[in-house]
């Protein structure tokens, strides 16, 4: 026999087999036990995480020897015949390819039509988001008034483009992604049983690879058994992905927590002779950065078989909280900024640099020798001097959350709970997730637990956005009366009888 390759060879044919699917599958058992059968489901989720697989399952239940039913035989023709896709009254269809109004007429034309060989019709669209519109218009008649034997199944990697019409009229599964340490798991089992020898490690840098998804896991671990010759060992393993060895950012953090710049370079230098990503390095930077964090928020999270995490408790108690949120932030930051770098490599160290140079202005955060004492009594206390418009140009936010930083008003203050308003033409901005940006903004500004209220009311204009166009006025005021008052531009005024048009000066600055 010819090699079949895991992902197929191991597709779970009950629902006991789904991994990370609970939830689902819960529901599905209830409906079959108490036959409430929707003539419609979507599957929706990213890809690998069984929504094909769940629908198969799904045909077999209903269309089992045995009876409607939770647990298929398995043995039977209906069973043996859907998972061989050949049973006649199953029909899956790929939307990627036959997305046209013919196809879907030609499949709704033959659903009248009773099961040849089941018990039920059933119809898999997968992507059926790539439809097109007339082939959905096609489709929603049926769905309004299904032939009684006949069970539409959609899956979908992107449900917010099937038309409300047909979402309404389907019973809808979210399929989570599989957690790593889920997919560690069964590929440990599934190792087992095909009697491969491997290393704990290796499966996890597979895991973390897959993204949550058991079918690119399954992938791997096919080309991973290839590289090793019949075995699955760490070292191969993270050859194969290009990983980068936890050792190398451990050091690299732990340079930049003790400022030494030359430690750091030297450090995304060895990884450049060996030729690992730039865009990998920071990613895992980033997931290695929220270890730390976990660290200091849940430490009794830790896992005690983390071969790494008594380093990782010791950058915990040597970094501040702010200084791990900044860093995280920069290494996120510096991932997107990869493709306008010089080149990689330079955008690698760059990143790293702008950790050493900038630290986060608050209680627990170290200052340099050369900070202004005004920054330094800040720092202390930072934002009690500040009236709100200062303080919210100060705030490390961006998009809406900085929309309303400028255009809110301080109502009223006590102590870290800020009292806000907008005015009515700004009412968006109060959303609520606008509100938590700004708080998380402040109190990483602040150092310290804050709560913001929002409201929309009358503002009398004391807001960052009124002194922003305040100043600019009064640029572009002082630069008109510099033009009119110019010489050179007076005698080419008298010259060509001009005149000078206000509205055309800039001010310097923002």
């Amino acid at each position: 026999m010819s090699y079949q390759v895991l992902a197929r060879k191991w597709r779970p044919k009950e629902f006991a087999g789904l991994v990370g699917q609970e939830h689902v599958v819960r529901a599905l058992r209830h409906a079959l036990e108490q036959n409430r059968l929707h003539h419609a489901y979507l599957f929706t989720g990213t890809r690998g995480v069984g929504k094909t697989t769940l629908a198969r399952i799904l045909a077999k239940c209903l269309n089992c020897e045995t009876g409607i039913t939770t647990q298929p035989c398995n043995r039977c023709s209906a069973c043996t015949q859907i998972d061989g896709g050949r049973f006649p009254d199953y029909v899956e269809l790929d939307a990627a390819s036959n997305r046209g109004v013919d196809e879907m007429t030609q499949l709704l034309e033959r659903s009248v039509y009773a099961p040849a060989a089941g018990r039920f019709k059933v119809y898999v669209i997968d992507e059926v988001h790539q439809l097109s519109g007339h082939a959905f218009n096609a489709m929603l008649k049926t769905l309004e008034e299904p032939p009684a034997h006949l069970k539409f199944i959609l899956a979908t990697t992107d449900p917010q483009k099937i038309p409300v019409t047909v979402l309404s009229r389907c019973l809808q599964f979210n399929l989570k992604q599989m957690p790593a340490a889920s997919i560690r798991a069964h590929l440990a089992d599934l190792l087992q049983k095909e009697g491969v020898t491997f290393e704990a490690d290796a499966l996890a840098l597979i895991a973390r690879a897959a993204a949550g998804s058991m079918r690119d896991a399954l992938s791997l671990l096919d080309q991973a058994i290839a590289h090793g010759g019949g075995k699955v060992g760490t070292a191969a393993v993270g050859e194969m992905l290009g990983a980068i060895d936890q050792g190398f950012l451990l050091r690299l953090i732990e340079a930049v927590a003790a400022q030494d710049a030359a430690a750091a370079v030297a450090v995304a230098d060895e990884m450049q002779a060996r030729s690992l990503s730039c865009d990998t390095g920071l990613a895992d930077l980033a997931a290695l950065l929220l270890r730390v964090a976990m660290a200091q928020a849940v430490p009794e999270e830790a896992r005690a078989d983390d071969a790494d995490q008594a380093r990782i408790a010791v950058l915990a108690k040597r970094l501040d909280p702010e200084s791990v949120q900044l860093y995280y932030q920069i290494a996120l930051q510096g991932r997107e900024d990869l493709p306008l770098a010089p080149d990689e490599q330079a955008g690698f160290v760059m990143t790293i640099l702008r950790m050493l140079a900038f630290r986060p202005d608050s209680p627990g955060a170290a200052r340099t020798p050369s900070a202004p004492k005004a920054a330094t009594a800040r720092a202390a206390n930072p934002g009690a001097a500040a009236s709100w418009p200062e303080l919210a140009q100060q705030l490390p936010v961006a998009g809406a959350a900085r929309e309303l930083a400028r255009n809110a008003e301080l109502r009223k203050r006590e102590g870290n709970s800020f009292d806000l308003v907008v005015p009515k033409a700004k009412a968006y901005l109060a959303e609520r997730n606008y509100q938590e940006k700004l708080k998380a903004a402040l109190e990483q500004h602040l150092g310290a637990s804050v709560t913001v209220k929002v409201s929309v009311g009358e503002v009398s204009g004391a807001t960052a956005a009124a002194a922003e166009a305040g100043e600019r006025d009064a640029r572009r005021a002082a630069a008109a009366q510099s033009v009119r008052s110019d010489g050179f531009v007076n005698d080419l005024v008298n010259l060509f009888d001009g005149k000078v048009v206000d509205s055309t000066i800039r001010g310097e600055g923002k």
